[in-house]
Parts: structure tokens; C-alpha cells; sequence
């Protein structure tokens, strides 16, 4: 459905991303989007235990 993404198109969503909010806030929103994505799984591993109960 939609092509995978390389190593290019990484390289210049970073680049954007490192435009919009600078170097000083990066290492914020990098730790930010992890705590969010840990919270996601943890909560979506405990939805699976639930349907199998």
C-alpha cells in the first residue's frame, strides 16, 4: 500500500524535524515520543491479555 521508507527520506525527516524544533529541543521530544510509545504498548499488551483471558 504505501512504499517503505528509506534511508534518504529518513535522513530529510530528520532534517525537517531538526529545523521546526532546533537542537535544543530535540533531545526533549526524542524522550517524550519514547515514554509515549512505551506507554502504547504497554497498554495495547494489556488489551491482548484481556482478549485472551
Amino acid at each position: 500500500m504505501f512504499p517503505a521508507i528509506g534511508m534518504p527520506e529518513m535522513m530529510i525527516i530528520l532534517l525537517v524535524v531538526l529545523l521546526l524544533f532546533g537542537s535544543k529541543r530535540l533531545p526533549d521530544l526524542a524522550r517524550s515520543i519514547g515514554k509515549s510509545m512505551q506507554e502504547f504498548k504497554k497498554a495495547a499488551d494489556e488489551v491482548k491479555k484481556e482478549i485472551d483471558i
